[in-house]
């Protein structure tokens, strides 16, 4: 489709300016004259876009054609708040946007009969899940803020979670659209709930000890929040049962509640969340400060470059880890309530064309892929947004395209690949009825 891709063309010209006014505007804070730089960061920046849309126009010519501007967007407006807070860091966050570009169009190019990916599903999810446990193989896991979520090996470090996401995604996909008549046939109902067979309540179980296992052996809350919360959506979507759904979400609670309680870290990062005003010095101070940055915003923010990240004279910390965790917190703090809303907005719209994607889908497994891509992606969002602003537990996970850390931006650039994949399918299919229709000159 021509103008589909045309679309696609014309919403990458806004996102270059978008990124050539934000950094034009941190420039005129640091400087007194405003340089051509910025100018040249938006065209290199456009010119990316633009190699990256022709070989879409030659690869996938009827893939969605919002989803590579609004993943575009968040990039352009990450690489702004990275440079805004370190230079250096934001020039590795733009080496690692062109390798997220790279592998985005390698996952093009050879997974394009993406459904060989069911016949390698258990080798796929045991690899995501011996990713998952390498942070805590001694000499190479690494421990962040009492979670184990880094691996470094020599110069090369990453977060193994962001590429375990996409490999439990693939699994799930591929098991439920292969037993999800299993857990449909034979279901009870009990005072008006129902219940799927006790013998295929496996896969439940299953997942939320897994969910459960990495809240406490990896500490990680926030992982296993997405990953359960994920493999929701695709019972949901392979079965049609909501109670499947309200089943799975009473065990997760059940089950955090019970480790909140008795294992030491997880119980001080639910205090930390209740009660931040108890050590407002030690524990509780990253995320009273983040409250604190998002209130001093207020609705129209204080400006680009504006806001204080170290105490003023000093280099201490006012804001831990405003190129990750609070990364939320440092936007609304200097684009307002109005442009934080702005940015959520954008993820609703990733999340909007994704399930869209998943709804014209017409084979199982491309739909349940693209349902649980999208979810996993959205979740992630809601989970770190979520966090920064106390509705749940903080968590170590990063914004997506937005936070610094380039195996997020990379997994999520394979994540993005995968689901124009299906849509460059689905739209085709779609498509192709109607022009036959047209052709015998059959009414509309």
């Amino acid at each position: 489709m021509t103008s589909a891709r045309n679309r696609e063309l014309l919403a990458l010209v806004p996102v270059a300016i978008l990124l050539t006014a934000g950094f034009a505007a941190v420039f005129s804070q640091e400087n007194e004259q405003l340089g051509n730089l910025s100018l040249i960061y938006g065209a290199y920046f456009l010119a990316l876009c633009l190699v990256t849309h022709i070989y879409l126009r030659i690869r996938l010519p009827d893939a969605d054609p919002y989803l590579f501007p609004l993943m575009a967007t968040l990039t352009a407006f990450g690489l702004v708040m990275v440079y805004r807070i370190d230079e250096g860091l934001a020039r590795d966050q733009a080496n690692w946007f062109v390798l997220g570009l790279v592998l985005f169009a390698l996952t093009i190019q050879f997974l394009r009969d993406y459904e060989v990916l069911e016949r390698y599903r258990y080798t796929i999810a045991i690899g995501g899940l011996l990713l998952l446990l390498a942070p805590r193989v001694p000499g190479i896991g690494q421990q962040v803020n009492g979670a184990y979520l880094g691996v470094k090996i020599g110069p090369l470090a990453f977060q193994p979670a962001e590429f375990t996401k996409i490999a439990i995604v693939i699994f799930l996909a591929s098991y439920l659209r292969e037993h999800r008549e299993v857990l449909i046939v034979g279901a009870r109902r009990v005072l008006g709930v129902t219940l799927p067979p006790l013998k295929h309540f496996g896969p439940m179980l299953v997942v939320w000890g897994a969910s459960m296992f990495m809240l406490v052996f990896i500490r990680d809350l926030g992982s296993s929040l997405m990953f359960f919360a994920a493999f929701l959506a695709l019972l949901y979507v392979a079965t049609g049962r909501f109670s499947f759904v309200v089943i799975g979400m009473a065990m997760f609670l059940v089950g955090a509640w019970f480790f909140a309680s008795t294992v030491p870290h997880v119980h001080e990062r639910v205090e930390i969340w209740l009660h931040p005003y108890e050590d407002p010095q030690g524990s509780g101070y990253q995320i009273l400060n983040s409250i604190f940055a998002q209130a001093d915003g207020g609705l129209f923010g204080k400006g680009f470059g504006e806001a204080l990240i170290t105490v003023p004279g000093t280099d201490n910390s006012l804001l831990p880890a405003a190129q990750t965790d609070m990364i939320y917190a440092l936007i609304v703090n200097e684009v307002g309530l109005f442009g934080a809303v702005g940015v959520v907005l954008v993820y609703m719209l990733v999340a909007a064309r994704g399930f869209k994607i998943a709804l014209i889908a017409g084979d199982g497994f491309s739909k349940l892929l693209a349902t649980g891509l999208t979810a996993v992606f959205a979740i992630q969002a809601f989970v770190i947004i979520g966090g920064v602003t106390r509705v749940i537990p903080l968590t170590g996970v990063t914004l997506p395209f937005i936070s610094y850390g380039g195996s997020s931006i990379v997994a999520n650039f394979v994540l993005l690949a995968l689901l124009l994949l299906i849509s460059d399918r689905a739209r085709r299919e779609a498509a192709e009825p109607a022009g036959r229709m047209a052709a015998l000159g059959a009414p509309a």
